[in-house]
């Protein structure tokens, strides 16, 4: 069930107190939670990216295409989640992107951004229609 608006502005109220008055306990609440998990995914895409250039040498010095190619595609893919696990990773003191009000308030500003657009265009239309 999800939170109320009052609700949700009581709780990031709450979290901002939080992290002003003790950053170091808030911190620590967070635990190993998604900063540390897209962190260590990012490690292991940077691990991964390395893997795939010795497949690409290592299928180079042997002659064998299939190998260089794998190699291209593990480097791709590492390189893809890397920069997705890079982009998603919260900042400190931020909360998770999934479940932030922060989100759903650009989510509503977009979306009455396009309302405001559609109403434009409606307008628009009306005008270009009664001439």
């Amino acid at each position: 069930m999800p939170l109320s608006e009052h609700e949700q502005r009581m709780l990031e109220q709450m979290e901002r107190a939080l992290y002003a008055e003790d950053p170091k306990f808030a911190t620590a609440l967070e635990g190993s939670g998604l900063r540390t998990y897209t962190r260590r995914r990012v490690y292991q895409a940077v691990a991964g990216f390395l893997v795939g250039i010795a497949l690409l040498m290592a299928g180079m010095v042997a002659k064998q295409v299939w190998l260089s190619v794998m190699g291209f595609l593990v480097m791709l893919g590492c390189a893809v989640l890397a920069v997705t696990g890079w982009r998603k990773a919260p900042k400190p003191g931020e909360q998770p992107a999934a479940g932030a009000p922060h989100a759903r308030r650009q989510a509503r500003q977009k979306r009455s951004m396009m309302d405001r657009i559609e109403q434009r265009w409606q307008k628009r239309r009306d005008e270009q229609g009664g001439h």
